[in-house]
């Protein structure tokens, strides 16, 4: 049997059915891996690099040259980051009525557009018990700062390990005094 290729269809997708059988609490798990398989056109814009900064802290930083910070949005949800942004139409130095000083200037004409403003919304998954610390614009580069913070009742603690008869030989009988002779109870 000989195959064409435009008969043959390549599989992006893998199926995690079999683990489904064998694990118990992992959904959402599961769920993130196959949203990750998956990816469209939009999902390279803008740019961003996630950092580690510190044992339980990280650092998000988007490349969102041109966009003010009022054209910006950050909302954090539960396990779930969601920046977005739009850039406002007429605004200054935008081909509106202004030029970058805000001064009334003649009609401009973009003659090459090479900087990047469409709207965008990028989401970020996040850990259990990570939290945004805060966001910052300088530079074109929006950068949020993450926590995570474990709760104290889900750390580890170390267990103390009572004392007790041999584990080898099990229990030893108690000794009991009777009339001044020792005698096995």
């Amino acid at each position: 049997m000989l195959l064409r290729e435009e008969d043959v269809e390549m599989r992006t997708d893998f199926d995690f059915s079999p683990l489904f059988r064998s694990t118990v609490g992992f959904d959402r798990m599961f769920d993130l891996l196959q949203h990750a398989t998956r990816g469209s056109v939009d999902e390279n814009y803008p740019p961003y690099d996630i950092e580690r900064t510190g044992e339980d802290s990280y650092r998000v930083t988007l490349a969102v040259a041109g966009f003010r910070p009022e054209e910006l949005e950050v909302t954090a949800q539960q396990n779930l980051l969601i920046v977005s942004g739009e850039r406002r139409a007429g605004g200054a130095g935008r081909g509106g009525d202004g030029n970058d000083d805000g001064q009334p200037s003649q009609q401009r004409q973009v003659l090459y557009r090479g900087i990047a403003g469409r709207a965008f919304e990028r989401r970020f998954e996040l850990a259990d018990h990570v939290r945004v610390v805060g966001a910052e614009l300088a530079d074109g580069l929006l950068t949020i700062d993450l926590q995570r913070e474990v709760p104290e009742a889900m750390r580890p603690r170390r267990i103390e390990i009572a004392g007790g008869g041999n584990v080898l030989r099990g229990p030893q009988p108690r000794q009991r005094q009777v009339e001044g002779n020792a005698t096995a109870a």
